[in-house]
C-alpha cells in the first residue's frame, strides 16, 4: 500500500509541471476573460466593475452579430470543403499516374505565413492589375468585379486563400487515415468485384469516420476564430462586409481601447466554440458512444 502511494506521489510530481502550464496558458486566461468581461476598462487607467452591463450590451450589438454570422458562413464553408480535401486524398492515396507530384506539391501553403498568403492573394485580387482580373477581361469581360471592394463578394473571395492555405494540413490527415487501412480489406473488396468507387464510399470512408469527425471540429472551431488573413487583407471591410468575430474583438480591444467589451466578445467566442465542439460530437457520435456517454 505504502509503495503505491508513493508511486502516485512520483507520477503527481511529473505530471506537476505540465499542469502548471496548462493552468498559466489555458485555463488562467479564460477566467481573467471572463472577468474582465465584467469590468469598464481602457487597458491603462483602473478597472471598474459594471457587471454584465458589456455582455448585455453584446446582445443589442448588429455589427457584433453580423460579425457572428460572417464567422458561422466561414464555419459552414469549411466544413464542406472538407469533401474536396478528402477527395484529393483519394485520389493520392490511390497511387495513381501524378500522385507523388502532387504529394509534394499540397503542403506548399503550409509552408508560407498567413501575412505572406494575404499578401500574395492581394495582388490576385487586384481590381486593375490583378491575375484574376487580368485573365477574365482576356476572356472578354468588359467589367470584372472588385473581389475585395464588394460587400457581397469579398467573403466568398477570402474563403478562397483560406481553403488553399489549410488544403495541406486536412489533405496530410485524409493521406494518413487512409493509407492505414490495411491493404488486405481493399484486395478483398477487389477480388469480390467492388469498383473503385464502391470501395471508397463502403470501405474507405467508414473506416476513416473518425478522423473526419475530428477534422469537422476542427475546421468549424478554427473557421471561428480566423483573424490573420482576414485582418491583412481587408481589416473587416468594406463597411464591416467582412467583419468575423475576432477581428471584431480587436477592434473593440486595441483600437477603441474597450478591453472590458473586447474581453466579453472573446468569451462569447469561447462559449461559441465550445457549444460547437459539443453539438458536433453529439451529433456524430455512434449509438455505441451515446449509450455509454
Amino acid at each position: 500500500m505504502d509503495k503505491v502511494m508513493s508511486n502516485k506521489k512520483i507520477i503527481a510530481l511529473y505530471v506537476l509541471p505540465s499542469l502548471l502550464l496548462i493552468m498559466a496558458i489555458i485555463y488562467i486566461p479564460i477566467v481573467l476573460t471572463g472577468y474582465y468581461g465584467l469590468m469598464k476598462w481602457d487597458g491603462v487607467s483602473s478597472m471598474s466593475f459594471i457587471g454584465m452591463e458589456n455582455y448585455s450590451s453584446l446582445m443589442k450589438d448588429s455589427a457584433f452579430w453580423n460579425s457572428v454570422y460572417h464567422s458561422l458562413l466561414f464555419a459552414v464553408l469549411s466544413t464542406v470543403s472538407l469533401a474536396v480535401y478528402m477527395i484529393v486524398a483519394l485520389i493520392l492515396a490511390g497511387n495513381i499516374k501524378g500522385a507523388g507530384l502532387l504529394r509534394k506539391i499540397y503542403l506548399i501553403p503550409m509552408l508560407l505565413s498567413s501575412v505572406a498568403i494575404a499578401q500574395l492573394w492581394l495582388k490576385i485580387y487586384h481590381p486593375t492589375n490583378g491575375i484574376l482580373n487580368t485573365f477574365l477581361v482576356s476572356l472578354g469581360v468588359e467589367d470584372p468585379p472588385a473581389w475585395l471592394s464588394d460587400p457581397k463578394l469579398v467573403l466568398y473571395a477570402l474563403f478562397i486563400p483560406i481553403l488553399w492555405q489549410y488544403a495541406g494540413f486536412y489533405i496530410l490527415i485524409y493521406y494518413a487515415a487512409l493509407k492505414n487501412i490495411p491493404a488486405s480489406l481493399i484486395e478483398a473488396a477487389r477480388i469480390d468485384g467492388a469498383n473503385p468507387w464502391q470501395i471508397a464510399l463502403r470501405i474507405k470512408l467508414p473506416l476513416v469516420s473518425e478522423v473526419v469527425k475530428v477534422t469537422i471540429v476542427l475546421a468549424v472551431v478554427g473557421s471561428l476564430k480566423y483573424f490573420d488573413l482576414i485582418y491583412v487583407m481587408t481589416d473587416g471591410g468594406p463597411n464591416g462586409a467582412s467583419e468575423v468575430m475576432a477581428s471584431y474583438m480587436y477592434q473593440k480591444a486595441f483600437r477603441g481601447f474597450d478591453f472590458g467589451y473586447g474581453s466579453a466578445i472573446g468569451f462569447f467566442l469561447l462559449i461559441i466554440c465550445m457549444v460547437a465542439t459539443w453539438a458536433i460530437r453529439k451529433a456524430t457520435a455512434s449509438k455505441d458512444t451515446i449509450q455509454y456517454s
